[in-house]
C-alpha cells in the first residue's frame, strides 16, 4: 500500500498546480521563467509547474474607505474630510506589471489627492460644491491610475467634520440668513399690499360709483357679523358743509 502513496501524492500535486480555474471575474496573468506571456481565463486553465507561474487578478469593483484626513482649506479653516472610492482594474497586466501592489498604490493616490484638491477649496465650496468637488477627484484620481490599468468610477466626499467654533458660527449665520430672508418677504408683501391699495385708490377715483358700490358691501358685511354696535361712515363734504354753516353768524 505504501508504494502506492507517494505516486498517488505526487500526481495529486501535480493536478493541483497544473490545473486552475478562474472564475467569470477573474482572469490569470501567466508568466514564462519569469517573463511575461499572455492574459488567460475565465474558466479552466493549464498552468506547467516549475516553468508557468500564474498570478490572479480580480476584475471586480472594488469600494475603499478613504481613512480621515486633516485638510487646511484655502481660508484657513481646519477639517477632518474621508471619502470612499469605486475602482476596478481594466488592464490585468499592466495592473500585475506596473504596480506592485494596485490597492495599495490607489488609495494612498486617493489620500494625498483629496489633501490637495480639498486644499485649495474654500469651506463654502467644500459644503456647497460637493459633487463638482467629487467629480475633480474623481479626474484626477483615475488619471493617476490609468498607468496601472485601474479604472476609477466614482469618488465621494462621506464626511466633513468641522470645529465646535466653527459649528457654532455656521448656524448663527444660517440663522441670520433666515431672519433676512422673512424680513425681506414680509417687505415684498407689504410693497404688493401697497401696490393693490394705490391701484384700487386710483379705480375708484376713476368711478366714484365704486366707492358707493363698496360702501354698501362694507354695511352688509358688518350687518352679517350680527354686531349690537354699526359705524355708519358719513362722506366729509357732508361734515364739511354742517361745519360750514355752524361757523357763519
Amino acid at each position: 500500500m505504501l508504494p502506492y502513496v507517494v505516486p498517488i501524492i505526487l500526481v495529486a500535486f501535480l493536478v493541483y498546480n497544473i490545473i486552475k480555474i478562474l472564475m467569470e471575474y477573474e482572469r490569470g496573468v501567466i508568466f514564462n521563467f519569469g517573463r511575461f506571456y499572455r492574459v488567460k481565463g475565465p474558466g479552466l486553465i493549464l498552468v506547467v509547474p516549475l516553468v508557468q507561474k500564474m498570478v490572479r487578478v480580480n476584475l471586480q469593483t472594488v469600494t475603499m474607505d478613504v481613512p480621515a484626513q486633516d485638510v487646511i482649506t484655502r481660508d484657513n479653516v481646519s477639517v477632518k474630510v474621508n471619502a470612499v472610492i469605486f475602482f476596478r482594474v481594466v488592464d490585468p497586466q499592466r495592473a500585475v506589471l506596473a504596480v506592485q501592489d494596485y490597492l495599495y498604490s490607489t488609495s494612498q493616490i486617493a489620500q494625498t489627492t483629496l489633501r490637495s484638491v480639498l486644499g485649495q477649496s474654500q469651506l463654502d465650496e467644500l459644503l456647497s460644491k460637493r459633487d463638482e468637488i467629487n467629480a475633480e477627484l474623481q479626474r484626477i484620481i483615475d488619471q493617476q491610475t490609468e498607468p496601472w490599468g485601474v479604472k476609477v468610477t466614482v469618488v465621494e466626499v462621506k464626511n466633513v467634520d468641522l470645529p465646535q467654533e466653527m459649528q457654532r458660527a455656521i448656524a448663527k449665520q444660517a440663522e441670520a440668513e433666515r431672519e433676512r430672508r422673512a424680513k425681506v418677504i414680509h417687505a415684498e408683501g407689504e410693497f404688493q399690499a401697497a401696490q393693490k391699495l394705490s391701484d384700487a385708490a386710483e379705480i375708484i377715483g376713476r368711478n366714484p360709483i365704486a366707492l358707493q358700490l363698496r360702501y354698501l358691501q362694507s354695511l352688509v358685511e358688518v350687518a352679517s357679523e350680527k354686531n349690537s354696535t354699526m359705524i355708519f361712515p358719513i362722506p366729509i363734504d357732508i361734515i364739511s358743509t354742517f361745519m360750514q354753516a355752524v361757523k357763519k353768524p
